[in-house]
């Protein structure tokens, strides 16, 4: 396992628990590391256990020690030829242990016997994880010998440039894919702009605000306590979300409230939803705050979490009525729509507002009470709208009463969406939903001296009909492809006629030249367009 300090590309989140962390120390054992930056780790682990690392770095639910964050996983295959090789090097090469201070740092001799606990099963050997200070690089300390149970024991280098095993896998597919891709796929430096790159690969979006936080696309959504009512509105405010927002691009997750108090998911946020209508307890609320001041973004839908500067208070006569709104977007244009209240409004607070965002909303009667405010918090770019609108509620809601109610909310309904995208809009979400490409199918594509192989150990594993299932999917194997024949997420047609290959975006032949590994990457399946490549995977 290597362990880089770089940009990610792209990620594309998985469907499971949010919360089931996994923690990098529980899969694998370490053998050795290369403290500076990036920071490096050379580990060993089953191929279920790397399975779970995988999955878990995919889906932004790998856990590293001491805060760090792991940007890169590559699997390789290190012979005991390698593992003398760095023996040798740790005993004739100082290591340098890398000290808080960049400035300085300390040379140590290693101890005779140090590269002699790497690959024998030694799980201590790394030590305890480098912190990272202000105005610091990551570093690592050396431990204890109370710690370690054993003789002082030091880091040494891991020169994976001299390691061939390491670099020969890694290497020649990455080469052997850059040249026979159509993109323009850069040589990215570790210490890469996040927000440059989050530009580059967002052109379209202009000057609209992207995501240039670094955390997961996430979308949290918090109802309060586990009941009945509480998770109807669950539902409610899913759907209202899932319509405004590509969920190709974001994942809407339940918050419940254990997970709000215990859990890191303020680390994993980009929005956090907050539709619960009972109070929200002192210490929850304490941890709402303390995310918005680490500069995260607030939506309260009918709640009664607020801020300084603001109180909620009742008017009986106002729930779940349908009333007028006034609604001032973010260029000070105005929008007209009858809403579903939630019967509270917003009054000043004791407490003077640091200051107001543009969105605001009120209702269009005399006393214009207020039902939507922005507000900026903290010196962070921390940023709530609080909102006594039930835009999470449909015009067929049971809250509505009366038909004259359904007709007012069905004739502003698309302005009711105009308003709460503008809303994620501005907490700097993308609301721009791209039409989905059409599936195509797979190619089967392989190296000439084991295709015929290839072949006979498929005409052995398919049915009659020439198909593979899976616990997923299934895969039916075809000479030719035409437009009749059906492709779905769940059972996808593959080629296995290479001539019949062809694509603006993918070049086998170039591919095939580059590739100088003796058995990685002589068979590929290439789709176009896939729903996702896990289950192509699974079994």
């Amino acid at each position: 396992m290597q362990l880089r300090r770089r940009f990610r590309s792209l990620v594309l989140p998985g469907k499971g628990a949010l919360w089931s962390t996994v923690k990098w120390s529980d899969c694998c054992l370490p053998l050795a590391c290369r403290p500076g930056d990036p920071y490096q780790l050379i580990a060993k682990a089953s191929v279920e256990d790397f399975s779970k690392l995988g999955v878990a770095f995919l889906e932004d639910r790998l856990q590293m020690a001491n805060g760090l964050i792991a940007q890169k996983i590559v699997s390789v295959h290190l012979q005991d030829s390698a593992l003398k090789e760095l023996r040798e090097q740790a005993s004739d090469t100082p290591a340098q242990i890398l000290q808080p201070d960049p400035e300085s740092s300390v040379e140590r001799k290693p101890e005779p016997n140090a590269m002699e606990h790497i690959g024998k099963g030694d799980p201590q050997v790394l030590g305890p994880a480098p912190t990272l200070g202000k105005g610091s690089v990551p570093g690592v300390e050396p431990a204890e010998e109370s710690d370690r149970g054993v003789g002082p024991v030091e880091h040494c280098h891991l020169h994976l440039s001299s390691c061939h095993e390491c670099l020969e896998l890694e290497n020649s597919t990455i080469e052997s894919v850059k040249f026979a891709s159509a993109e323009n796929i850069p040589d990215l430096p570790y210490d890469y702009s996040l927000e440059g790159v989050a530009d580059d690969l967002c052109p379209e979006r202009g000057e609209r605000r992207v995501n240039v936080s670094g955390k997961a696309p996430n979308i949290l959504l918090y109802v309060g306590a586990g009941s009945q009512d509480a998770l109807d509105r669950l539902q409610q405010v899913r759907s209202a979300l899932a319509d405004c927002v590509d969920t190709d691009c974001y994942t809407l997750y339940h918050l419940p409230q254990e997970s709000a108090l215990r859990d890191p998911w303020p680390d994993n946020c980009l929005l956090l939803v907050i539709a619960a209508r009972e109070s929200i307890p002192e210490d929850l609320s304490r941890r709402f705050l303390a995310y918005l001041s680490q500069g995260g973004k607030v939506l309260a839908l009918a709640s009664s979490f607020t801020l300084a500067g603001f109180r909620v208070t009742s008017k009986a006569l106002l729930q779940d009525t349908v009333q007028s709104l006034v609604f001032y977007k973010a260029d000070q244009s105005q929008v007209k729509l009858s809403i579903l209240s939630s019967g509270c409004i917003y009054e000043g607070g004791p407490v003077e507002p640091l200051g107001l965002g543009q969105l605001q909303g009120h209702l269009d009667s005399e006393d214009k009470d207020r039902l939507i405010v922005q507000v900026p918090f903290g010196t962070r770019g921390g940023e709530a709208v609080l909102c006594q609108v039930h835009l999470e509620l449909p015009p067929s809601s049971p809250a509505v009463q009366t038909q004259e109610d359904f007709d007012l909310l069905k004739s502003s309904n698309f302005r009711r969406y105009e308003v709460l995208r503008e809303i994620l809009t501005t907490l700097g979400l993308s609301c721009d939903v791209k039409q989905v490409p059409a599936l195509t199918p797979l190619y089967l594509l392989s190296a000439e001296e084991i295709r015929d192989p290839l072949m006979q150990w498929l005409g052995k594993h398919v049915d009659p009909e020439g198909v593979i299932t899976s616990s997923k999917l299934s895969l039916k194997f075809v000479s030719s492809y035409t437009s009749e024949v059906d492709i779905t997420p769940s059972a996808i047609p593959v080629v296995t006629d290479t001539a019949a290959f062809s694509s603006e975006n993918f070049n086998f032949e170039i591919y095939r030249q580059n590739l100088q590994t003796k058995k990685l990457g002589k068979i590929i399946l290439f789709a176009e367009v896939t729903s996702t490549t896990m289950s192509l995977l699974d079994g």
